[in-house]
């Protein structure tokens, strides 16, 4: 691998200080790709207006062709930041505008592309905020494939588009998996479960463990309390709290029937064998135990 300094061609900064993440990578066969700490792009999915696409420049690299918003790493930045950053930069995507669902990886060992998946929370107007964006535009689902495409965004377009219609959901079975760790979760069950939820919102969970393409999925989280844990607080959350009113079991198998029939892919979490069977037998695609979740969410701090 060599790096070597911005020549003809490169995407054009404002002027200012350099970012030392903007540079070539050449490989040995003598392919280059912009970014020293690789790069990452966004792809925002609005189901009423489709995908958020760029019309490069000519003078950029692959000038012409329509692809996503994205650009260079910087040192040590994750690329869902440095995705939504670029975004923000080129097409001018409001802070708290879009949602990650997941992420696909091009990893070719020297260099490595991501593409954030993510969902439009607050419609948006992009807005051309540097020059290399010749227009910006929504383009409909079943347009996409029309339009001179990347070379990368085409390859990688056909598994994204299937991907996009899955949506999965976690149904959190709280009252289990907060009891499989004795941290005097009895003496505050609401408490307890409070943490639980906070910790739930920032779970991530590898594509394989889903049976899914891609590489990290951020699913939807539906968590299920009961008893006294029902006394949780309405802080706002990312996290769905379903209060159960009887049984917490039977509060679980009907949040999976509701998601299902809301052509969700669902998996729950609980190490109850009966409350599994009923889960699958509801549609569940797979049930995980309370210590696999909790092994995610130690993984991700």
């Amino acid at each position: 691998m060599t790096v070597v300094p911005p020549a003809s061609g490169e995407p054009r900064r404002p002027d200012g200080p350099r970012n030392p993440g903007d540079a070539w990578v050449i490989a040995a066969s003598g392919e280059k790709y912009w970014g020293r700490f690789g790069a990452a792009g966004l792809l925002a999915f609005d189901p009423a207006r489709g995908i958020l696409l760029q019309h490069r420049v000519s003078w950029s690299h692959f000038g012409g062709t329509w692809g996503l918003p994205g650009g260079a790493l910087h040192e040590g930045e994750s690329a869902i930041v440095g995705a939504i950053r670029e975004a923000q930069e080129e097409a001018g995507v409001p802070d708290g505008a879009v949602r990650p669902r997941f992420t696909s990886v091009l990893d070719l060992g020297i260099w490595s592309y991501t593409t954030v998946i993510a969902d439009v929370q607050v419609p948006f107007d992009p807005v051309i905020s540097d020059p290399e964006s010749v227009a910006l535009e929504w383009v409909p689902i079943d347009e996409v494939d029309e339009r001179p495409l990347h070379p990368g965004f085409a390859a990688a377009w056909p598994m994204l588009r299937a991907l996009l219609e899955v949506r999965p959901v976690v149904v959190v079975d709280a009252a289990n998996v907060v009891g499989s760790v004795p941290d005097g979760w009895w003496k505050d069950r609401a408490g307890a479960a409070a943490r639980l939820r906070l910790r739930l919102e920032a779970l991530v969970v590898p594509a394989e463990d889903l049976d899914l393409g891609g590489d990290e999925w951020f699913p939807e989280v539906s968590m299920v309390v009961e008893g006294q844990a029902r006394d949780i607080d309405d802080e706002a959350s990312t996290v769905a709290v379903v209060r159960a009113e009887a049984a917490g079991d039977d509060a679980i198998v009907a949040e999976v029937e509701r998601r299902v029939a809301d052509v969700r892919t669902v998996v729950v979490v609980t190490s109850d064998r009966e409350l599994s069977e009923r889960a699958e037998r509801a549609g569940a695609v797979k049930v995980r135990s309370a210590g696999w979740v909790l092994q995610l969410l130690a993984a991700h701090g």
